[in-house]
């Protein structure tokens, strides 16, 4: 059997750089590591931390196709993001114009959680942990 340690960084792919950046980092609090132009794919590649922790790889591309998340499709669902206070993460999203679903109770862990969607509709949980 296979030995992971840990999730090492999840890839996404957005189709307007400019919009996902400020997303990812001015309302969800991710902070740039670094930020290279590649001009032989022209196309940018932003390293982004959680709490000093490399988490999130940001590829911008000329012109990728829509990737399907509703109805649910085959693949990944979703990105969670743990939080303490989901009552603040909710009013901290409203003062960004994001309207989150309402909140669901985890039926097997009783914890709350809602989702929004990131620039691209990629979904994006907050789970109380």
């Amino acid at each position: 059997m296979l030995k992971i340690e840990a999730i090492h960084h999840i890839a996404i792919i957005c189709s307007n750089y400019q919009d996902s950046k400020k997303f990812y980092t001015e309302i969800l609090g991710f902070e740039i590591i670094r930020e290279t132009y590649r001009k032989e794919r022209d196309s940018y590649k932003l390293d982004l931390s959680l709490n000093g922790e490399y988490i999130i790889e940001l590829f911008s591309f000329p012109s990728p196709p829509k990737r399907v998340s509703r109805p649910e499709a085959s693949g990944l669902r979703h990105l969670a993001f743990a939080v303490s206070d989901l009552d603040g993460c909710v009013a901290e999203l409203a003062k960004n114009l994001l309207s989150p679903e309402p909140i669901r109770t985890d039926e097997f862990t009783e914890k709350r959680f809602t989702f929004i969607a990131d620039p691209d509709d990629l979904p994006i949980e907050f789970y109380e942990v």
